[in-house]
């Protein structure tokens, strides 16, 4: 049955660089369907294809060069190959109407040397390990004690960033997002516990990020970039005692830049989404699953109707549900669970043989006429 009344989630969006035909965006979430040198596999295509429908997809996280690899069989931005597989994913959604940027995310102290194609300690803000074991390509191993970067080493991290983001553009994005967020290397700088550094980077926490983003804006356009931050985000060890000071700073500063969106997740100790949305006078971009049981079609009505963001960014949603426009315009619970067994095998299966919701009644169809 399809609703009576249009959700707000299916309602036309158009500002500065983006005119979206629904205020649905796919979040971005690793899925680890790479060649091991990092060249997206065919059936990445496939999967974004099948969610093109969405008002804007964010690609998964894709290293920018490979002194940035957090993980094995995460994809990369760096080389012809890469270049070339993600051309055919972006052709494929493309082809099907769709909208699609590419996620730059740095893992900073995030890596292993086994699960690094340059067999190298990741290097970060500070010498600052992950709390916790850390997944390698042949299983777990206790993280490393990562390399404080030099001023080099972040000016060269910073050039990474622009020459990938000018590869996505190459390779047929409409934009690139820079990954703030989730404990990567820019949520590092921000955070207390992993910048302890007392140069102008440890002085001034959000330096690195304005660095970044002015650096990326200038070398593919601002209206081509979005920004994603977690204010508060305690995954993997990362704490922010009162992150309010420094996050009203960052978007004081990033807002006349006109950026394409900020995408922004909320926080449980920090409402990020009240606080900071009179700060952004562009597009937002909430998450408010994060951390949370999977994000509602009601919770993403309610972001919506409070004023809090122009659009609702779902993850597990997209993930079991590739058709999650028609399901939510169907009032479907969205209760399709996820194949955890195959969610980083680098196969279809948990991955792309997720049922639609025609598909799913023709199957109850079938097997009601037996």
């Amino acid at each position: 049955m399809t609703n009576t009344a249009t959700s707000a989630l299916l309602t036309p969006y158009s500002a500065g660089s983006l005119s979206l035909p629904n205020r649905l965006v796919m979040a971005p979430m690793s899925r680890h369907r790479a060649h091991e040198d990092g060249t997206p596999l065919p059936v990445v295509a496939d999967y974004y294809a099948q969610r093109a429908e969405a008002g804007l997809l964010v690609t998964e996280g894709i290293w920018p060069h490979r002194r940035g690899q957090s993980d094995w069989r995460i994809p990369g931005l760096e080389t012809e190959a890469h270049v070339s597989g993600w051309r055919a994913v972006t052709q494929a959604v493309h082809a099907r109407g769709g909208r699609i940027f590419a996620q730059l995310m740095h893992g900073g102290r995030q890596g292993h040397p086994r699960s690094r194609l340059l067999g190298d300690i990741p290097a970060g803000p500070s010498a600052v390990p992950v709390p916790s074991p850390v997944h390698v390509k042949d299983g777990k191993a206790e993280a490393p004690m990562p390399r404080e970067m030099t001023t080099d080493d972040i000016r060269t991290a910073i050039d990474d960033h622009v020459a990938a983001a000018r590869n996505a553009l190459w390779a047929g994005f409409d934009g690139v997002e820079i990954h703030g967020a989730n404990s990567y290397l820019t949520h590092q700088f921000l955070a207390d516990n992993t910048n302890l550094r007392t140069d102008a980077y440890g002085q001034d926490k959000t330096r690195f990020a304005t660095e970044l983003v002015t650096a990326v804006a200038e070398g593919i356009g601002p209206h081509r970039l979005g920004l994603r931050l977690s204010p508060g985000n305690p995954q993997f060890g990362m704490s922010e005692h009162d992150p309010a000071p420094a996050y009203r700073a960052l978007l004081d500063t990033l807002d006349p830049v006109g950026l394409a969106y900020l995408h922004l997740t909320d926080n449980d100790d920090y409402p990020a989404l009240a606080d900071l949305r009179p700060r952004w006078s562009g597009t937002l971009i909430a998450n408010v699953g994060e951390n949370h049981e999977p994000t509602t079609q009601h919770q993403g009505e309610r972001v919506l109707t409070n004023g809090h963001a122009d659009l609702v960014s779902y993850g597990r949603a997209f993930l079991t549900h590739p058709d999650l426009p028609a399901r939510i315009a169907a009032n479907d619970p969205l209760a399709t669970p996820i194949d955890m067994e195959h969610l980083y095998t680098p196969g279809a299966e948990g991955y792309t043989d997720y049922p639609t919701l025609e598909e799913e009644r023709t199957r109850r169809l079938a097997a009601a006429a037996r």
